[in-house]
């Protein structure tokens, strides 16, 4: 099982990271599936409006709901999640690594990417996941300490996403 994971406590910092490594990898020619959520650098940042980059191709996917102004709840739409993950397990067939942008309360509870990630990892595909420094623990927990803690470096995350790709074809 090839898990790597960032974690950074400096806002947006993981996501630009799996961002970088998701354009580098299609570069290289690395089928990615899952998903990243592009960071933005010109439009404000909202927390609870989320939307996620579907890979290979980055499509926008918005997984939140409009609750309106003064809505102080939380804004994920879990029918588009739902509909997201799906896409996410039609692409992992053929894919040489997924990226699951985010290990949150979903996938705390067993939701979400869950599923994507056990699948890939079944199939010998490796995984990136970003995690937040407040789902560390769960994500730990679920990993049962087989996931590898990668620096909030796109460089070093290639890196090991490339050693892992390599690591899994000698293996086969």
């Amino acid at each position: 099982m090839n898990i790597g994971y960032v974690c950074s406590s400096e806002e947006r910092k993981t996501d630009a990271v799996l961002g970088v490594v998701a354009e580098e990898a299609k570069r290289d020619g690395i089928l990615l599936a899952g998903t990243i959520q592009p960071v933005d650098p010109d439009a404000p940042h909202e927390k609870c409006n989320i939307v996620l980059g579907l890979l290979p191709d980055g499509a926008r996917w918005n997984i939140s709901l409009d609750l309106g102004p003064g809505a102080t709840g939380c804004r994920l739409d879990a029918a588009a999640l739902e509909e997201a993950v799906m896409i996410v397990h039609d692409r992992l067939p053929g894919a040489d690594g997924l990226i699951v942008n985010k290990f949150g309360k979903q996938e705390a509870i067993g939701r979400g990417l869950v599923a994507a990630i056990i699948e890939a990892c079944d199939r010998g595909i490796p995984v990136l996941v970003g995690v937040s420094p407040q789902w560390r623990e769960a994500f730990l927990a679920f990993a049962d300490g087989r996931a590898e803690e990668l620096p909030a470096s796109s460089t070093q995350v290639l890196g090991w996403l490339r050693q892992a790709r390599h690591r899994e074809d000698a293996r086969q």
